[in-house]
């Protein structure tokens, strides 16, 4: 049983090849051009063009039509269910309390209730609004808004 030292560690035989020697000869096979082709801008030393440049033409990114958009302050409003204010345990709810319970995430400054899922308790909304359906629910349980 011969134990493998540190440093005997070779890599695996055919595993490795050795880098590829540009401009060194016609018998190396990438002699005279270094494939690079015969004559244009691509075949000279410092022939360079930015990145989506095509000779002139209208590049593809400035041809197609721009679209999407990514609301700044998206993070900072959250929706919350019905069935969220049934699930906790205080009975005045503001943002905070929804921050707590981790409904919200902590970048969270206004909540709006929508009308998704059950409610049949009462609850007290201070601060944060609600859609017309999810507020006739939140009264119906005998709740309120502030």
């Amino acid at each position: 049983m011969s134990e493998t030292q540190l440093n005997t560690l070779r890599p695996a035989e055919g595993s490795k090849r050795p880098r590829r020697r540009i401009g060194r000869g016609v018998g190396s096979g990438l002699g005279k051009t270094a494939g690079r082709g015969h004559k244009g801008q691509k075949s000279r030393a410092g022939g360079f063009h930015k990145v989506g440049f095509e000779g002139g033409q209208m590049p593809l990114q400035r041809r197609l039509p721009k679209r999407g958009f990514r609301s700044l302050g998206q993070e900072r409003y959250a929706q919350v269910r019905l069935s969220d204010l049934q699930r906790l345990p205080v009975d005045e709810i503001d943002v905070q309390a929804l921050k707590q319970a981790g409904i919200v995430g902590q970048a969270v400054r206004y909540a709006k209730v929508i009308k998704s899922g059950e409610l049949s308790r009462k609850v007290t909304l201070k601060g944060i609004s609600a859609t017309a359906g999810a507020r006739a629910a939140i009264e119906a349980a005998g709740g309120s808004l502030a």
